[in-house]
C-alpha cells in the first residue's frame, strides 16, 4: 500500500471521527490534522495571514504556517502517526477501543481504515 492510499485512510478516519464520545479529536488535534492535511496537499502556506478578529482562521493558519517546509510526504506520515498516537493515548485512558470500533453507531469504514493502517484492535 502507497504512502497516499495510507494518507487517505487516515483523513478518512479522522473525518468521520464522532463529535462526541470516547474517541474525538481535541481542538490542539484538529489544528494539528488541519496544518499537516495542507502541508501533504497544497504545501507551504500560500495567503496572507487572516486578520486579528478571525480567530479560527488565524488559528488555522499559523498552525498551517508552522509545518512550513516540511515535505508532502513527511506531513502524510506526520498526519498518520498523529491518529495512531491519538488512538494510543485514547487506549492508555482506559478506553476499550476495539469495543468502540465495533460499536453500532460508528461508520464501518473507520475501522476498516484502521486495520488498513495496520492498526488492528
Amino acid at each position: 500500500m502507497s504512502l497516499s492510499e495510507r494518507f487517505q485512510a487516515a483523513v478518512d478516519i479522522v473525518q468521520k471521527l464522532p463529535k462526541e464520545g470516547p474517541v474525538t479529536a481535541s481542538n490542539d488535534q484538529k489544528l494539528k490534522f488541519y496544518s499537516l492535511y495542507k502541508q501533504a496537499t497544497i504545501g507551504d502556506v500560500n495567503t496572507d495571514r487572516p486578520g486579528i478578529f478571525s480567530f479560527i482562521e488565524r488559528a488555522k493558519w499559523d498552525a498551517w504556517k508552522g509545518v512550513e517546509g516540511t515535505s508532502k510526504d513527511d506531513a502524510m506520515e506526520q498526519y498518520i502517526e498523529v491518529l495512531l498516537q491519538m488512538m494510543d493515548t485514547v487506549a492508555e485512558q482506559g478506553v476499550n477501543v476495539a469495543e468502540w470500533l465495533n460499536g453500532e453507531s460508528l461508520d464501518p469504514s473507520i475501522k476498516k481504515n484502521f486495520a488498513f493502517l495496520g492498526k488492528v484492535v
